[in-house]
């Protein structure tokens, strides 16, 4: 992985280009997010660093955490997340990576929680068909047959029925850094990215680049 940073979803702008065309974008604020732990290969079998995001009080922070922050001299983070990066091996604890990292025209993946929407039915959650919304019918949103009746005398896997819906970790890929605000540590990225406003968000090089 190239760059990686951790981030929170503010929400959905527009920007113009110098033609006059509108881009969708999303703003996320990420960083800045300072090396907590370094793995290395010595150590650990591989190369990598952990970074933290969003700074909380003391008295929030457990104690087996709190040592340690205290050991890398950072302070008290609300998020820890680890990242593979190509430079892992050059990044020293308290290094600090901010909006910077990333460049207009990189292409990302973004991980995100998506909304939660609760326990749904068919047709919200699979996209079922309505039965006839005549008065006498008698079936209009219910998931309809089940299927086999004797044999097997069970319902089959995978068959779609009500369910808890959302709030689900979804990753958007390929989608393009439009702007980045480094004064402010925001990067707005074309079209939308999973989660609330608000939401935590993880940003990576993209796996499979497209032009």
């Amino acid at each position: 992985m190239e760059k990686g940073i951790i981030g929170r979803k503010i929400g959905m702008t527009q920007l113009f280009t110098e033609n006059g065309n509108v881009i969708p974008v999303t703003v996320l604020e990420v960083g800045p997010c300072p090396v907590v732990q370094k793995k290395t290969v010595e150590n650990d079998g591989y190369d990598a660093v952990q970074l933290g995001f969003e700074d909380i009080r003391e008295k929030l922070v457990v104690k087996p955490l709190k040592g340690h922050f205290d050991k890398a001299q950072v302070a008290y983070k609300r998020v820890l997340r680890e990242f593979t990066l190509d430079n892992s091996a050059d990044l020293k604890v308290g290094d600090i990576l901010k909006a910077e990292v990333f460049a207009n025209g990189d292409k990302v993946d973004v991980t995100g929680i998506s909304k939660g929407k609760g326990y749904q039915g068919t047709i919200k959650r699979h996209g079922f068909h309505t039965g006839p919304m005549a008065h006498g019918s008698g079936y209009h949103r219910h998931q309809g047959s089940m299927g086999a009746n004797t044999d097997p005398s069970r319902v089959m896997k995978g068959k779609g029925m009500p369910g808890h819906m959302g709030s689900e970790q979804i990753t958007i890929q390929n989608l393009t850094v439009v702007k980045v605000d480094a004064e402010n540590n925001l990067i707005a990225i074309k079209g939308a990215v999973p989660g609330p406003n608000g939401g935590l968000i993880i940003v990576k090089s993209a796996v499979k680049k497209q032009s």
